[in-house]
């Protein structure tokens, strides 16, 4: 019988855990093709990962005890933890510390799924890779998805998980007017900053989209750079939605608005509830919006 992970964890996460939303249906080619922003808090996870498999491969397994006692191993909400291919936990520098010595091969997360098995079965079969399930959030006292990189080093895996930063609404209308700025002071310049990865438009989840209000031709996309000259008038949600039909035929009312639809999160790759707020202004759609939790 397969043995639950939240019910080894009850101590520490009883009554936290959120049951799972169904995923909706595959987005438009083009959106499901382009590539996923890589996020500071993934780029800060892989640096970890470095660190904590660099020092297994030369300590070997005792190295790995070292996660539960060296700072080296902690990133602030990040930490380094490793289990032996056979499933048996071998250490960690956070909550997860109190699986060491278990074999986690048959430990599931809320939705039935057995992730350290099928960590296990990737690491063995390609070396590393990454891994997604829903996992107690000490930040927000919740169960949230959490993405977990991983390498193999010998017989051990090494591993480091982080939760895909999420924006809030107030964040995304404080993104918005400071995006109507940036176009008063220059169409062209604004147009080319909203695209800009390092830039101040994008930000993780949050991002900055502008459509031609007459052609409906995207001007500028921070999360999908590839969808600038695409016809706005045709794009749908998987729910057959009409987005930008929608957007534009209340801005044209009210010169503002909010829309809810489904799109891809860039940070998680996954189609999402998302609230965007939009503004019409110089006969530009300019739009941000956040993920729904």
């Amino acid at each position: 019988m397969m043995k639950s992970l939240v019910s080894c964890l009850k101590p520490l996460i009883l009554g936290a855990m959120l049951a799972t939303i169904a995923a909706p249906a595959p987005l438009l080619a083009e959106t499901v093709d382009a590539p996923v922003a890589r996020s500071a808090l993934q780029a800060r996870a892989e640096a970890l990962l470095d660190i904590a498999a660099r020092h297994v491969a030369e300590k070997g397994e005792a190295g790995a005890l070292d996660f539960a006692r060296q700072s080296a191993f902690v990133d602030r909400d990040l930490y380094a933890y490793a289990l032996r291919t056979d499933g048996v936990f071998l250490a960690s520098g956070g909550s997860s510390a109190a699986l060491v010595g278990d074999n986690v091969l048959d430990y599931t997360d809320t939705d039935g799924k057995a992730f350290f098995r099928e960590m296990i079965e990737i690491a063995r079969r390609d070396g590393q890779g990454s891994i997604e399930y829903r996992w107690f959030n000490p930040a927000d006292s919740r169960g949230e998805p959490k993405t977990t990189l991983f390498r193999k080093v010998g017989e051990v895996i090494v591993a480091v998980g982080y939760y895909p930063p999420r924006a809030t609404a107030l964040e995304a209308r404080a993104m918005l007017r400071t995006a109507l700025r940036a176009l008063d002071g220059g169409k062209d310049a604004a147009l080319a900053e909203f695209q800009d990865l390092n830039g101040r438009f994008v930000r993780n989840d949050l991002y900055v989209f502008v459509v031609d209000a007459e052609s409906g031709r995207f001007l500028a996309h921070g999360a999908t750079p590839a969808m600038v000259g695409t016809d706005g008038f045709e794009l749908q949600d998987p729910r057959g939605q009409y987005i930008i039909r929608q957007m534009l035929e209340i801005a044209r009312k009210d010169g503002s608005g909010e829309l809810d639809y489904f799109w891809r999160n860039p940070t998680t790759g996954k189609v999402e509830s998302k609230h965007t707020l939009f503004r019409l202004s110089h006969g530009l759609l300019v739009a941000v919006g956040s993920y729904n939790r």
